[in-house]
């Protein structure tokens, strides 16, 4: 412990509030809450033995800054936004784009119909799931449309609006075609009722009609139907094998079991819904807290923000803030922490499996260091560079003889893709294919972004900035750097001949050990960033193509063209669309549909 810290510890406030922990770069690597600051951080720097990891951290702080706040929900609240903007490399991070689906029906709407949704919002409607390990929502759909007849299109449909004809669904015997008003409210909202029903977990009718239905298929020698009733009935099976016993087909559980060996650690949840298991989910977290209960509670905090609350919380652990956890959720859920019973049968289950897990993925987790956080490190200091980098962008040009040229740049943090991170410029200003004048426009707009402050990626300041090419790309975009005047942004360039590291201060190129966790690194974040730029050139070169062909067609304009596409999606689909298919597209009437379908069958 330095004089630094020594000093600050002696100045701590007994009020709630946030620290932050930051190592020798300046990186933050720590965020916590405290009910009272001076205790909770005090006792990281005391002598008394502490869990490897929480060691491993300590043993990295430089400095550390707090924020006093008026009570703990504020200090949740704002530590919460802090992990968020820095995703320090000792708290736990659960990846945003890691939701998993539900299956949501809007009872609002007069005729409902299934949506795979990944948000669960407070509008109002029910929301079943979450599906995951093992149960495919979209078979569970396709499951419930075989045996009940609803609508799976996204036409609005109104007390007065009525279709032009039915679609093909209607005559599959797939949809009772509300749309035409086939079929009444009270009718449809039975059917509604009886999807519900299965949702919930009752099984047993939606099995009575997909035998019948199969049975019948058979009989009239449509096997090609009845396999597919039979494939269905598979589904019904499989989620039958999820059933606990003893356990009513009204409960909704989720479970909880935490399991650390003192360096790597394991959170298994498992999610009960319907009186069966939909799934079980291993979390590798790494979290330095001094406690066991409170890396659950921080956990729990997270997995909970886009995900639908039960009825009961199991949990391993009891944790010493339950009240701050309840008011945090807005939901007062039953939280169980000495269960018996089915609920104890529940929570063993789930310690076994973390268990299982932790004794089986710590050679892994150590790999995983390895590659990200430990390669960083090696990074910084095998190319001399002035910040750890802690966030790195990388930029990449993609084109086809100068046209439709587009820039990426994507987001490592902590060695770790950031997807949500990732933006795409289209290069507007350069004439001809000049990756260097490309280079330079993309990365003048994306400094002007960070200087006004403009755009939540564009807000955060990269570390390192890598640029896919050799001296020539570097030199140019490092002239932009110099322009912008902003300081504390590292550059290098990584050239795909034999993978060489330059860097602006240098004629010299540096060569990392080929296959090293560092090179490996880069390599990641240069082969990524390629991947992107050409995705998204290929987007822009199929729309150039697309609105070229329908720019053509008379009579079509651009509100038409957008009709066409979203109710086709491509092109193609419209070329291969008949009249009366073209002419059921909302703006599409008839004479322009003939033209359209003439215009391309002629």
């Amino acid at each position: 412990m330095n004089s630094k810290i020594k000093d600050k510890l002696k100045l701590l406030p007994r009020k709630s509030g946030v620290y932050i922990m930051k190592d020798e770069n300046g990186t933050v690597i720590y965020v916590g809450k405290a009910k009272v600051l001076k205790n909770r951080v005090s006792q990281y720097f005391q002598a008394s033995p502490k869990p490897s990891k929480v060691q491993a951290m300590v043993d990295s702080i430089d400095d550390f800054e707090y924020f006093i706040t008026v009570s703990e929900m504020d200090a949740l609240a704002l530590e919460n936004n802090l992990i968020k903007k820095y995703q320090p490399f000792y708290n736990i991070l659960l990846k945003d784009g890691k939701q998993f689906p539900y299956i949501k029906i809007d009872m609002k709407e007069p005729f409902p119909r299934l949506e795979i949704v990944r948000k669960v919002k407070n509008d109002g409607a029910k929301y079943f799931g979450p599906y995951f390990a093992g149960i495919d929502v979209r078979e569970i759909i396709k499951t419930i449309n075989t045996a009940f007849k609803l609508r799976t299109c996204t036409q609005k449909i109104s007390e007065t609006s009525v279709a032009k004809r039915e679609c093909l669904n209607y005559s599959l015997g797939l949809c009772s075609a509300p749309c035409t008003k086939r079929v009444d409210k009270e009718t449809y909202r039975e059917e509604i009722n009886k999807v519900i029903n299965f949702l919930n977990g009752n099984d047993d009718e939606i099995e009575q009609i997909l035998k019948k239905k199969m049975k019948n298929a058979s009989k009239n020698e449509n096997f090609e139907n009845a396999l597919i009733f039979r494939d269905r009935l598979k589904m019904i099976a499989k989620l039958k094998q999820r059933v606990v016993a003893n356990l009513p087909k009204n409960v909704n559980k989720d479970v909880f079991a935490y399991q650390t060996n003192g360096l790597s650690g394991v959170i298994t949840s498992m999610v009960v819904r319907g009186g069966k298991i939909l799934g079980v989910m291993n979390y590798s977290v790494l979290d330095a807290e001094l406690e066991e209960q409170e890396t659950l509670f921080n956990f729990l905090v997270q997995y909970y923000q886009n995900v639908l609350i039960p009825d009961d919380i199991i949990l391993s652990h009891e944790l010493t803030d339950q009240d701050t956890l309840l008011s945090y959720l807005g939901k007062k859920p039953n939280i169980i922490t000495n269960p018996h019973g089915i609920n104890k049968t529940l929570l063993d289950m789930a310690k076994d499996n973390a268990s299982d897990y932790l004794e089986k993925h710590i050679e892994k987790e150590r790999l995983r260091y390895n590659n990200t956080f430990g390669a960083l490190k090696v990074l910084k200091e095998k190319l001399n560079l002035n910040n750890f980098p802690h966030r790195m962008e990388c930029y990449d040009i993609s084109n086809i003889s100068g046209t439709n040229k587009v820039c990426s740049m994507v987001v490592f943090i902590n060695g770790e893709k950031s997807s949500k991170d990732y933006r795409k410029f289209k290069i507007k200003l350069v004439q001809g294919s000049n990756d260097f004048a490309s280079l330079q426009e993309a990365l003048t707009r994306r400094l002007a972004r960070l200087k006004n402050q403009d755009g939540e990626s564009f807000k955060e300041k990269p570390d390192l900035l890598i640029i896919d090419g050799g001296k020539g790309q570097l030199s140019a975009c490092y002239q932009v750097l110099q322009e912008s005047k902003i300081q504390g942004i590292d550059m290098i360039s990584l050239a795909k001949r034999i993978e060489e590291v330059f860097k602006p201060s240098s004629t010299t190129p540096i060569l990392l050990k080929p296959g090293s966790a560092e090179l490996r690194l880069l390599q990641r974040i240069r082969d990524e960033a390629h991947r992107f730029a050409i995705t998204f050139h290929r987007a822009v070169r199929t729309k150039a193509q697309v609105h070229s062909e329908l720019d053509a067609i008379a009579g079509l304009g651009e509100v038409k063209k957008r009709a066409l596409l979203d109710a086709f999606e491509t092109t193609e689909n419209i070329k291969t669309a008949s009249v009366d298919e073209l002419s059921c597209v909302k703006g599409i009437h008839r004479a322009l549909a003939q033209t359209i379908y003439d215009t391309f069958h002629h």
